[in-house]
Parts: C-alpha cells; sequence; structure tokens
C-alpha cells in the first residue's frame, strides 16, 4: 500500500516564531496608533514652527528664532496649538500605517512564493510600507488639513480650538478644500518617505545584526534589541526627512492665504526647487530623525510586551 503524503503550502504569515492571525494585525495597529500618535503630539511645538518656515521663511529663519518669534508674538501657548488634530490624525495614520505594512508583506510574499519573497525582500519592503501609506493618508488628510490651517494661519483670522476649526474648514470647502483636498500632495509627501521609512529601518536592522551585533537576535536582551530599533529608527528618519520635505512644504503652504486657488503646480513653481527642498529642512530632519526613532521604539516595546518581539532581524 503506497501512502501519499502531502504538505501545506508555504505561506508567509506562519513563516515567523509568531502567526501572523488577526489577533497579530491588530495588535500591529494598536502600537502603530500609540507609536505615532504619541510622538507627533510631543513635537506640535516643533511642527508648528516649522510648518511657519515653510510659508514664510523670512519671518522664520531658523527654529529656535522661530520658536522665540511664535512664542513673544503669540504666548508660549501657541507652540501648541493644533496638538488635537494632530493627536487624532497621527494615531489614524499610524493604525494603518503600521498594521496594513505587515499585513501586505504577508500578501506580496504569497504573491511572489517562498523564494521569491527572500530574493526580493527588499521590494517586498517597499510596495508593503506603499501600500499601507496609501490607505494610512486617507485616515489622516481631514486632521492634517486641519492641523495646518491651525498652526499656519495669521493669529486672529482662524479659529485655533479644535471644532470651531473643523467648523470654520467644513463651512467652506471651496476654499480649503476640506477635508481632502490635501491627500494627493500627502500622497507624494508620505508614500516616498514611508517606503524611505521602512526600507531603511529594516535594511539597517538587517546589516546590524550581520555585521555588529552577530549573534542570534533572541540571545540579546529586550533593552538591547530595543536600542538597536531607536538607533535604526533614528538614521531612518533622516533620510526619510530629505526624501519628503518638498512635497511636506507644498503642503503647508497650501494654507497659505496668499495660494487659495492655486494648483500645487503653480505653488511649486513660484516657490522654486531650492526653497522646496531646504526651507526649515534642518528643523524637519531634527523632527523627523527624533520622531521615527521614537516611533520604532515605542513601536517595538508594544510588541515585545505583546510577546511579538522586535521588528526586523538578519
Amino acid at each position: 500500500m503506497t501512502t501519499t503524503l502531502t504538505t501545506k503550502p508555504w505561506d508567509a504569515r506562519y513563516a515567523g516564531a509568531v502567526p501572523h492571525d488577526t489577533t497579530f494585525y491588530a495588535k500591529c495597529m494598536l502600537g502603530g496608533a500609540l507609536a505615532c500618535g504619541v510622538t507627533h503630539t510631543l513635537i506640535t511645538p516643533l511642527d508648528v514652527t516649522k510648518c511657519n518656515m515653510q510659508v514664510n521663511p523670512l519671518k522664520y529663519n531658523s527654529l529656535l528664532s522661530g520658536m522665540r518669534t511664535i512664542a513673544a508674538e503669540e504666548g508660549a501657548r501657541a507652540l501648541f496649538k493644533g496638538w488635537l488634530p494632530t493627536a487624532i490624525g497621527y494615531s489614524a495614520q499610524g493604525c494603518f500605517k503600521f498594521g496594513l505594512y505587515d499585513y501586505f508583506k504577508d500578501v506580496y510574499s504569497n504573491l511572489a512564493g517562498k523564494e521569491n519573497a527572500t530574493r526580493y525582500k527588499d521590494l517586498i519592503w517597499c510596495a508593503g510600507s506603499a501600500s499601507a501609506e496609501f490607505f494610512a493618508d486617507m485616515a489622516l488628510c481631514p486632521m492634517e488639513m486641519v492641523k495646518v490651517k491651525v498652526q499656519t494661519s495669521v493669529p486672529g483670522t482662524f479659529p485655533t480650538g479644535f471644532g470651531a476649526a473643523v467648523a470654520a474648514m467644513n463651512a467652506d470647502k471651496i476654499a480649503t478644500r476640506f477635508p481632502f483636498g490635501s491627500l494627493v500632495p500627502l500622497w507624494s509627501r508620505q508614500i516616498p518617505y514611508t517606503m524611505a521609512k521602512f526600507y531603511c529601518f529594516e535594511k539597517a536592522v538587517q546589516l546590524t545584526y550581520r555585521h555588529l551585533f552577530t549573534a542570534p537576535k533572541e540571545t540579546y536582551s529586550t533593552g538591547t534589541q530595543l536600542g538597536i530599533t531607536f538607533g535604526c529608527g533614528y538614521a531612518a528618519g533622516v533620510v526619510c526627512a530629505i526624501v519628503s520635505h518638498p512635497a511636506d512644504s507644498i503642503v503647508s503652504l497650501m494654507s497659505k492665504p496668499a495660494n487659495k486657488g492655486k494648483s500645487v503646480g503653480q505653488i511649486a513653481s513660484e516657490t522654486g526647487i531650492s526653497n522646496l527642498c531646504t526651507k526649515g529642512l534642518g528643523a524637519r530632519i531634527l523632527m523627523i530623525g527624533t520622531l521615527t526613532g521614537a516611533q520604532w521604539w515605542i513601536y517595538d516595546t508594544f510588541k515585545s510586551a505583546m510577546g511579538m518581539g522586535t521588528s526586523g532581524g538578519k
């Protein structure tokens, strides 16, 4: 009698130490919401200053002087303008960014097959992060538009309270283009940013464990692994800031009253590529480097607490 042995086809969702089931993805979404919501809210003063440097570079010509100018003219509380839409918007964005990243990585890996998923891992990282960010920006866009308008409007010309600001944006949709008027610039900014963020982080972690911490990853303490996570996240954040800065400048400039009704192309042409690439870049590198490192650290701390381990590896 002949017995035929059958084996289950390879499935990326079950190829690692932890099964990628619905619960796993849900935890990733929760960890992402926590990581992005907390970090973006905490750096609101940097964000307020950076946005104003992009909109009015002559007045706000450096990070420290810009913060002093805002505090002197509007009071120290003005440095936290837009903190609530920031918290809501970036929590929603992080939920989809991190949660859907692992989901799409598994989907594309299964489409590619075991051998190609390993061979073209870099491309799968990029495709997974781009797909996740596409949906994450839809969740972010309305609150991002409110945040930027609150932070960059001339004092007294636009409400700073959350409810009043949303109502004002909604009342004049033709002028404000609320709630999805900034979606295309957001995609232009965030998709390259997120591809760089996840690719550079994954590659940095891979190289770190391959060349510096060469013992099996699980032999290192959680503290050591989280330290590697933060360092690799910070390095990825610097690359992200440079890649996404021109589109970020356009998002900020769209809220300027003088640019009302202008197309993205017209705003970019009038501003000039040099200004789009450099104005506020130093502040953005400091902000995004710290932010990205902290996001990965919070995310991996949450994952470790949930028994899922830290991200990346050899």
